[in-house]
């Protein structure tokens, strides 16, 4: 035990001498684990909402009956199945409009409701409250907080229709209100009507079958068959996760680089601790307890870090996930204990990974060997090879994942392999580089430079490798989001040609609004758009419908106009598709939606309706940006013949632009609350850039952190290695080269390992965006994109290489250019 202190002391005598070099220890962990706990802060967060909302009333985890069709079905159904002895209690989803914003209004009935439900709703006399008149809306906090409003109030839907009295129900999930069936068939219009069927419990053994009891057509879902927010949501997670994990990977190189350095510099210790009978065990735990305590450390510093980037980052995520997938994430970010022991094992793994290469080697080396001033280096050299030959092996595992599997984890996979293989296989080309050099220089201290730099390339390259996968990731994010950026832009050019959007507060103001607008001489044309959902099923390869997974599908019927035949976007078409679908026998199809269900022009689909499945042909898809859900495009009157229930209340004007404002301003001055939302083209296409800009806006923030830790990476290893140049650059001195000229020779050294970097990653980021663009973007939302190359953007890239390592070896070269002569001349008097 003795043995085992004396050796930690001596062990961390090291980072008394060596600041700098802690600071660098410590600095990548904590980088590290601040930008992956980070990253699990904000996905943390977006779950718990998720499993909130699934959850709400203990609904998401038991089975329901719908209708086939995907719409409501009658009341009497629900009294039917209770009489029969099925334990079903009703529901009655929909959307309402409170000031800006759309909330989910639940109905339900707490006496038929199961136990776990039913615990989460008021007892006593605050549940007479809830089922006698006025009643009660039940709405977590923070949504009340959102509102503007406070408890009690009742706030007014449409023109007249009022909400119960808002009462505080804390576990409630966000963006939800509930109240009791009955207020909800009043608010949302829909008397004797269900959207399904919650069921407590199974039926008995002697309870007799569905289909004898109804007539109407009903199908179960099972609880993990509805298509969950957290389903929806999944790509989007694993897209900010694979950039959290490449952050941390990119920090870890920091430690790996500094603990490798501090390996090498304390040899001449661990050579004196074994020759004077420090035994092998004693000082491997030596290490480990100092790795451990370095790492409980720098870990607790990042879990801090990381609790502040989440917290700065998700208002823009909560943005991006509410406009996408309507998804309402909490506003105050709450933190599990989970999350606190999961950084903390993230950094102690770091620390493993970052130092163990260099322990093992340390250990390895005999004494004799340690003693050596080069071993270290041989060491190395012997290393390059073998990280070749895992390069090679990377690149080898990205290939096949390209190529044999499939989904977004095997497209992540082989981008994976293809920026690790590349990151090794970094010190060749730039090995091969030195050496051309070398052999074309002129003058000898021309021959110096290009041999010293090829020197001190593994000292440098890790600190590299974090800058090429910094600057790879930049062109290939980039490139990304810019093509996405123009392809958006056009396509709400093509998409949104209307003057005017709004939306009717009921059905009977849709048909006063529509006599109205039909008067009126500036309105060119008026355009009703009908919609209704369903749920398709989608059919895995080889397999049958049966066998595929249930998805949300949007519905939309649009009348025959030249807004859509002329504008419209379509990827491919068949002759005259508008023509076709106007017919009523024929739909367009989103990408996505095409993708899932392998449909192709020419494809009949069965859409299963309330009056009977439609079959229709596919003559078209269309792109869908931004939707995460599928979508078809009909006839309108096609579709508001076979969907009772359909909604009537969007509507879109044709006008000139100059007349666009008068006539909104007519009509909210003529229905008042029954207009529920009107907006314009312009500002429709804003609020739908906003909503793009923040969806990236986490990316891109995690994408700078990322380029900020490349170049810590690279300050820290030059840092270490300012001690280490003394002895080297001191000769140089000696014999006449100023200390300005050495200065500046480090200076372009630094620089040509950047610039080499740059133009490495220029082929590198390609290839990356290409894997994004076709493979994982196809894979997670549905959609591919035009692939797009911006030069422009490849000199930016190399010039912020150049601005990176300048900057990272500013105070190295400073301090080298300001070295007291003494400090060059100890060396020969040290006879180093």
């Amino acid at each position: 035990m003795r043995q085992f202190f004396y050796a930690l002391a001596t062990l961390a005598s090291h980072w008394r001498r060596r600041p700098g070099q802690f600071a660098a220890l410590f600095v990548g962990l904590a980088v590290a684990t601040a930008l992956w706990s980070g990253v699990a802060a904000l996905n943390d967060q977006a779950r718990r909402s998720y499993d909130r909302a699934a959850g709400a009333l203990g609904l998401g985890g038991a089975p329901s009956l719908v209708a086939a069709s995907g719409g409501f079905f009658a009341q009497d159904v629900f009294i039917a199945l209770r009489r029969a002895g099925w334990k079903a209690s009703p529901l009655l989803e929909g959307t309402i409009r409170l000031g800006d914003k759309s909330i989910r209004l639940l109905g339900v009935e707490p006496l038929t409701l199961p136990k776990i439900s039913s615990d989460k709703l008021p007892a006593g006399e605050d549940l007479n409250d809830f089922l006698g008149p006025p009643g009660r809306a039940l709405i977590a906090p923070q949504t009340l907080r959102a509102l503007g409003l406070v408890e009690g109030a009742t706030p007014t839907i449409g023109e007249a229709d009022r909400l119960p009295p808002l009462a505080i129900a804390k576990d409630l999930a966000p963006g939800m209100i509930v109240v009791d069936i009955g207020v909800a068939q009043n608010l949302l219009h829909r008397p004797g009507r269900l959207s399904r069927l919650l069921l407590a419990e199974e039926p008995a053994a002697n309870a007799p079958p569905l289909e004898s009891i109804i007539d109407e057509p009903l199908r179960r879902v099972e609880a993990d068959e509805a298509p969950e927010l957290a389903k929806l949501t999944e790509s989007f997670h694993l897209n900010l996760t694979a950039f959290g994990l490449l952050a941390y990977v990119v920090g870890l190189f920091i430690a790996h680089a500094s603990f490798g350095l501090a390996f090498e510099q304390r040899l001449p210790i661990i050579r004196t601790l074994r020759a004077i009978g420090a035994s092998l065990r004693a000082l491997t735990l030596a290490l480990v307890a100092e790795l451990t305590l370095l790492a409980l450390l720098a870990g607790a510093a990042g879990m801090a870090g990381g609790y502040l980037i989440a917290a700065a980052l998700l208002p823009n995520m909560a943005a991006s996930l509410e406009g996408l997938y309507g998804a309402e994430l909490d506003g105050a970010l709450g933190l599990a204990p989970s999350w606190w022991l999961s950084g903390v094992g993230m950094a102690l793994l770091g620390a493993a990974i970052a130092a163990a290469s260099g322990l093992v080697k340390t250990l390895r080396l005999p004494v004799l060997a340690i003693a050596q001033p080069f071993a270290w280096r041989e060491a190395q050299r012997h290393w390059l090879y073998r990280q070749s030959a895992l390069a090679i092996v990377a690149l080898i595992g990205a290939a096949a994942a390209l190529l044999l599997g499939e989904g977004m984890e095997a497209g992540f996979a082989s981008m994976a392999g293809l920026l690790l293989g590349a990151a090794l296989a970094l010190p060749l080309p730039l090995a091969a580089m030195l050496r051309l050099g070398e052999r074309r220089a002129q003058g000898p201290l021309a021959k110096w430079f290009f041999a010293d730099a090829l020197q001190q390339l593994p000292g440098l390259s890790l600190a590299l490798m974090a800058l090429l996968l910094a600057l790879s990731t930049n062109i290939g994010v980039g490139s990304m989001v810019e093509g996405f950026r123009r392809t958006f832009v056009q396509w709400l050019d093509q998409r949104l040609v209307a003057e005017i959007y709004f939306e009717a507060a009921s059905d009977a103001q849709a048909r006063r609004i529509e006599t109205w607008l039909a008067a009126r001489k500036d309105v060119a044309a008026v355009l009703p758009l009908c919609k209704a959902k369903t749920t398709l099923r989608s059919t895995p390869a080889g397999g049958s419908s049966s066998a595929g997974s249930s998805w949300p599908v949007e519905i939309v019927g649009a009348p025959p106009h030249e807004t859509f035949s002329a504008h419209f976007p379509l990827l491919e078409a068949r002759a005259d598709a508008w023509g076709r679908v106007a017919r009523g026998d024929s739909a367009l199809v989103s990408e996505q939606l095409a993708r899932r269900l392998r449909l192709a022009l020419g494809s009949t689909l069965e859409i299963p309706t309330p009056t009977g499945d439609w079959r229709v042909e596919i003559v078209g898809i269309y792109p869908d940006y931004g939707a995460a859900k599928g979508q078809l495009r009909v006839d309108h009157d096609s579709l508001s013949s076979r969907w009772p229930d359909a909604r009537r209340l969007d509507y879109m004007l044709r006008a000139r632009s100059e007349t666009a404002p008068e006539i909104m301003l007519a009509l909210q001055t003529e229905f008042g609350a029954g207009v529920a939302r009107i907006i314009d083209q312009a500002a429709l296409k804003q609020r739908s850039t906003d909503i793009f800009e923040r969806t990236f806006a986490v990316t891109a923030a995690l994408d700078a952190l990322t380029l900020v830790v490349s170049a810590i990476a690279l300050f820290a290893s030059l840092t270490t290695l300012a001690a280490a140049r003394v002895p080297q650059l001191a000769p140089l001195w000696a014999a006449g080269v100023s200390r300005r000229s050495l200065a500046l020779l480090e200076l372009a050294r630094v620089t040509l390992f950047a610039a080499a970097t740059a133009l490495v990653s220029v082929p590198l980021g390609l290839a990356l965006a290409y894997d994004l663009i076709a493979i994982v973007n196809v894979r997670a939302f549905g959609w591919r994109l035009p692939f797009h190359i911006f030069p422009s953007q490849w000199l930016e890239v190399f010039a912020l290489a150049l601005l990176t390592a300048a900057l990272a070896a500013l105070l190295p070269i400073r301090r080298l250019a300001r070295i007291a002569p003494a400090s060059l001349l100890a060396v020969f008097a040290n006879e180093r």
